[in-house]
């Protein structure tokens, strides 16, 4: 799966892409990721200012509209694959594990970071991309939630990780809607806090039993609207 990323700040996942599971999966030719630097289509090639004030005044700055679909005409060039777009932006749709799936099917992801007061509407009028938030907060740039993104999707690609099952266990998941279960390793006792009997007896169906229980007290202590969402789901198979 190929990965470009449209920033103002490349070097900010310098560190990010030479560790872990992430390098792995370049090295092993899984994942493709590539930066791209808005700066270098700016049309003041000495400077290479890609930023202005907003029409009709305010705080802030804007990314500007012509050196953004430079950019990601010469990006989309690059490949013949098709490219799904993402605008990284507080106000897009709420990404989550299911967004997660979703992106992982496709061949390609472009993200577009943002930066200052975000890029000239016009960026989205032309290019129609898909506006992605990671959460209700705001952060100095996209370049953070495009590692997000990137961290959610790689995992579930096919060999990334090293037992594929973690996938469908995982919290959110398409097999799993509550929240995982407490899991426990050695030692057995740490200062008076000591690991469930029901764990090391060796009765698999009894370990089963517990875990799902636990995964939904769990749920229903931290997160119950996901309850409601995992009824449905049960109610309503194949909406």
């Amino acid at each position: 799966m190929r990965f470009d990323i449209v920033t103002l700040f490349p070097a900010l996942f310098e560190g990010y892409l030479g560790e872990g599971l992430l390098n792995k999966a370049i090295k092993n030719e899984l994942v493709d990721i590539h930066r791209h630097d808005l700066r270098d289509f700016a049309p003041d090639s000495v400077h290479r200012p890609v930023d202005d004030k907003p029409f009709g005044g305010g705080p802030g700055m804007l990314i500007q509209v012509e050196p953004t679909v430079k950019c990601v005409e010469a990006v989309q060039a690059m490949s013949p694959m098709p490219a799904r777009k993402i605008l990284l932006t507080p106000g897009g749709k709420r990404f989550d594990q299911r967004m997660a799936e979703e992106f992982a099917t496709d061949q390609r992801l472009i993200l577009l970071c943002g930066r200052y007061e975000g890029f000239d509407q016009r960026v989205t009028d032309i290019w129609q991309p898909e506006e992605i938030s990671i959460g209700d907060f705001v952060l100095n740039g996209g370049e953070v939630a495009a590692m997000v993104i990137i961290e959610a999707v790689i995992r579930l690609i096919p060999g990334v990780l090293g037992d594929q099952q973690s996938n469908i266990d995982d919290s959110f998941s398409q097999g799993n809607r509550l929240l995982e279960f407490p899991q426990y390793t050695r030692p057995r006792e740490f200062r008076g806090h000591t690991v469930p009997d029901v764990l090391t007896g060796g009765d698999h169906g009894a370990i089963a039993k517990w875990r799902a229980e636990q995964s939904r007290l769990r749920t229903q202590a931290r997160r119950s609207d996901l309850l409601v969402e995992s009824e449905n789901d049960i109610k309503n198979p194949n909406a």
